[in-house]
């Protein structure tokens, strides 16, 4: 499986991951030409070899009418009011700029000439800052204005990222937990803590953790665009890299600042889960089948009852829940408040599955859907149930009936 592993030990911003992922392309230049071609009002990207702790990678500039957006970390000896210049995450700031709100952006964005998936992508990731800054700042959505450096600067990092993950085309986006931070940033608001209420909230879910760095290692552009296209957090799998980008950031700290991109195959076979378990002796079988499907609406691999005797003497239920590593605390959170359990075990276990795919089949009654899987030698296919038995009930049909008017057909 073509994987794209991003490792986000000093965090990310979104020039960062638009410059570790220019790396992985053929050609640089070309992309570039299209970002500068693409009528951004004021935005100009630019790319440079750029050297952190003696490695060499790629350093992206955005300039908006000229103009960079800043970042101003705290230091231990520093008074808040030290710094001319200020890091703004939102509306607010100095200068006299134009202000856009999320309305405007997505106007901009629809008169680019990109294709649909991207602008779609685009909006998505702009929508999670718009709805953190709207959090933070306890004001609707669509009243969220965004000063022109920091908008067009974060537009031109989104648009630059999407349009690279569609020429990329990973089938999967792995990351490492992320690497926040600790200290202080400077904002139009003033001195908040790392990381900023924005970012905080747009990761929620996502594993994140401080250091001994101090200053603002991921922003809240960086910390969309993560959210948006990983799909799972964790260890670097076995993966046969083909390429590696350095996507170097402005600041320079005693650990090189970059994110780094892997692009490779992955065994496709094995994969990481989590099993969460606990044992129940108290619950009605109403009880356990609304929590059973609130755990697979929000995304659950598996869940499942097994009998068990407990402690008293009891017969009980174990509950069990497969889900994706990323997935893990909200499904514990889902199971604490739909289940009596006061405790739930943890085991993370590798399992091997069949690639599989999904296509429509024209049969004489109507339309199905087909399952098919494969790998380990083995091919195996299958109609799924529901569509079979809406066909069913709509023509007062045996399920059987159904199933042999597909299997049967020339």
């Amino acid at each position: 499986m073509r994987t794209l592993y991003l490792d986000l030990g000093m965090g990310a911003a979104g020039d960062m991951l638009m410059a570790a992922l220019l790396e992985l392309v053929d050609d640089p230049q070309a992309f570039l030409d299209r970002m500068n071609g693409l009528g951004i009002p004021g935005v100009q990207v630019e790319a440079k070899q750029s050297v952190k702790c003696g490695i060499t990678g790629t350093h992206v500039d955005v300039f908006v009418h000229g103009e960079e957006e800043q970042s101003q970390d705290v230091h231990d000896h520093e008074h808040p009011h030290d710094h001319e210049h200020e890091h703004h995450h939102d509306h607010e700031h100095g200068h006299a700029h134009v202000h856009r709100g999320l309305g405007e952006i997505r106007e901009i964005v629809e008169d680019l000439e990109l294709s649909p998936a991207v602008k779609d992508r685009v909006l998505e990731v702009y929508g999670l800052i718009a709805q953190a800054e709207s959090k933070a700042h306890g004001r609707p959505v669509e009243e969220v204005h965004f000063h022109e450096v920091g908008s067009m600067d974060a537009l031109a990092d989104i648009v630059g990222v999407c349009l690279l993950m569609e020429q990329i085309a990973p089938e999967q986006v792995l990351a490492s937990p992320v690497h926040v931070g600790s200290g202080q940033v400077r904002c139009a608001h003033g001195v908040l803590p790392v990381p900023a209420p924005a970012t905080a909230h747009i990761l929620q879910g996502v594993p994140m953790y401080g250091g001994a760095v101090r200053g603002e290692l991921c922003t809240p552009t960086g910390a969309a665009l993560l959210k948006t296209f990983v799909t799972s957090f964790g260890h670097m799998p076995p993966i046969a890299v083909e390429k590696t980008g350095y996507g170097m950031g402005k600041k320079d700290f005693e650990a090189a600042n970059c994110v780094r991109a892997f692009l490779g195959d992955t065994p496709q076979e094995r994969e990481q889960a989590v099993e969460l378990r606990c044992n129940l002796d108290d619950m009605t079988p109403e009880e356990l089948g609304f929590a059973m499907e609130r755990l697979l609406e929000l995304g659950a691999l598996d869940v499942y009852l097994s009998p068990v005797g407990m402690k008293k003497s009891r017969p009980g239920v174990m509950l069990s829940c497969l889900c994706n590593p990323a997935d893990e605390q909200k499904m514990v959170q889902a199971m604490f408040r739909h289940l009596s359990t006061l405790g739930i075990r943890r085991y993370l276990v590798d399992r091997y599955r069949l690639e599989r795919s999904v296509e429509w089949r024209q049969g004489p009654l109507g339309q199905a859907r087909v399952k098919h899987a494969s790998g380990f030698g083995v091919q195996k296919s299958k109609l799924e149930y529901e569509d079979l038995a809406s066909i069913a009930r709509e023509q007062d049909l045996s399920l059987f009936q159904v199933r042999d008017s597909f299997e049967n057909r020339t």
